[in-house]
């Protein structure tokens, strides 16, 4: 038995077989008892093409839905430079008009404010704060940089080296290490 659920054509042509097959065999196949009820062939027929139909009309409704999807979107992509430009006429024709670009379902443009000058500040600092954050140089400054070479020298023998280096010890238990005395309950 699949566990997956059948699509809507081998749904249709299942039915379609089982009406094929009472229609061949009405003759053999006229009446059988389920759930203790006696079920006619003609009624399961005349169920399975009900079916039948009901996925035929999802079908073309489907199609004609799509069909008419497709016309809008080409409708508006057709028609998108003539409505924008009228639109931008409307609201230089009545600039001055907030009702007359209202019963047109029209909002005026926004007046652009000038930035005060604390706004002008705050924006400076904030883009060179991002500069510096983000490393950001100007051609000036990449020319300047330069990459060196540091060498490094071999130590000169390890026996020496770990006789002058001090011990490095945990701190007493109890001792942060810093300096300070242990802090006592």
């Amino acid at each position: 038995m699949s566990t997956t659920r059948p699509n809507r054509i081998e749904q249709q042509t299942a039915d379609q077989s089982l009406i094929d097959g009472f229609t061949k065999n009405a003759k053999t196949v006229t009446s059988f008892l389920v759930g203790g009820a006696t079920i006619e062939a003609s009624d399961v027929i005349t169920a399975l093409k009900t079916r039948v139909a009901a996925a035929n009309t999802a079908q073309s409704t489907r199609a004609t839905w799509l069909a008419a999807v497709k016309a809008n979107a080409t409708a508006r992509a057709s028609t998108q430079t003539l409505v924008s430009n009228a639109v931008q006429a409307l609201k230089l024709m009545f600039a001055g008009s907030i009702e007359s670009l209202a019963e047109f379902g029209l909002k005026p443009r926004k007046v652009r404010t000038a930035p005060t000058p604390e706004q002008k500040v705050a924006a400076a600092a904030k883009a060179k704060a991002t500069r510096a954050a983000r490393h950001t140089m100007g051609s000036t400054q990449k020319k300047s940089v330069k990459g060196t070479i540091t060498t490094i020298a071999p130590p000169t023998s390890p026996s020496a080296s770990t006789a002058a280096a001090p011990s490095a010890s945990a701190p007493p238990q109890g001792s942060t290490g810093v300096g300070t005395p242990p802090r006592t309950p």
